[in-house]
């Protein structure tokens, strides 16, 4: 366990002095909005941003900084604690490699920047206390036309919690499964227009390798792969939610993710569960994996975890 640290909210600064590929602030997600037609949004990968705030005793819902393929460099105009969690982007405070899933206190002037990419495809940084930024509709989730800005600009300056620097430091750490990087088969369940699909595409579905498409974003992923088309296509436009698979008349599978619009008009027939959301979310171009059924004995698993204390 992590010694509590008391939060004191004040005008401390990290200053961004390169921005990244696609850098952002997410929680875990702008709920309640959908029948406004507002995505979900929140971290792609929300087991890595939960680790995040769990490795260093802060609440779940505290917003975190998303890093996708390209890290920031980050100039501290504070001191606060730090962890890195998800995707390994070779890390560094002042040019001194840090370790992945570990607890850092840094202090002003320090620098945290990153390298090459080792796996994964998101990091998350969490500070202690949380960042600071603008709440819109419930949630720090960076969303254009929600928020004032979609993601983080070189030069801006991004508000963090202070914390009492006057208590000792606990390190810890924790050790993510390679699983959760390189699963080579994402859990589905059936999607709404499941039934019709004949037992030809149904065979191929679970049988093919898929190969990530290089349209790819927080909105959603397209696959390589041609898929037979479906004879009766046309849907009335229904729900979509992160996850949700669309089979779309050229024979172009589309995964929804978090930034996904809250509807769409392409059969839905498969749906991610949400660990395979995530596990997706760490992965990049030209990736495979094959989908596979969740069975009766995991879905009722993974139901009976949501109400556990």
């Amino acid at each position: 366990m992590f010694t509590t640290w008391k939060a004191r909210f004040m005008n401390n600064n990290i200053l961004i002095l390169s921005e990244g590929m696609h850098t952002s602030i997410q929680d875990i997600g702008r709920k309640g909005f959908r029948s406004f037609g507002v995505p979900i949004s929140g971290a792609m990968d929300k087991f890595s941003a939960i680790l995040a705030n769990k490795l260093l005793n802060n609440d779940e819902k505290l917003p975190v900084m998303e890093l996708t393929l390209v890290g920031p460099k980050l100039l501290f105009e504070d001191h606060s604690l730090i962890v890195l969690t998800g995707a390994d982007m070779s890390p560094e405070i002042n040019g001194i490699p840090i370790k992945m899933n570990h607890v850092y206190e840094v202090k002003t002037s320090d620098v945290l920047s990153f390298g090459e990419l080792k796996f994964g495809a998101r990091t998350y940084l969490g500070v202690k206390g949380g960042f600071l930024t603008e709440k819109k509709l419930k949630s720090f989730s960076y969303y254009d036309g929600i928020t004032s800005q979609d993601k983080i600009h070189k030069g801006d300056r991004i508000r963090i919690a202070s914390y009492d620097a006057s208590l000792d430091i606990t390190s810890s750490m924790i050790k993510v499964k390679n699983s959760h990087f390189d699963a080579k088969k994402l859990e589905v369940t059936k999607g709404p227009e499941f039934n019709r699909l004949t037992k030809k595409h149904r065979e191929l579905l679970f049988k093919r390798q898929f190969k990530i498409d290089k349209l790819n974003n927080r909105m959603a992923y397209q696959l390589k792969n041609k898929f037979p088309a479906l004879k009766n296509s046309g849907i009335i436009t229904s729900a979509t939610i992160p996850g949700t698979i669309q089979l779309t008349p050229s024979g172009k599978l589309i995964i929804m993710m978090r930034d996904c619009p809250t509807t769409g008009g392409y059969p839905r027939i498969l749906q991610l569960t949400d660990i395979a959301i995530n596990q997706l979310a760490q992965k990049k171009q030209d990736e495979v994996f094959k989908f596979d059924m969740e069975s009766s004995f995991d879905f009722l698993g993974r139901l009976v975890s949501r109400f556990k204390d």
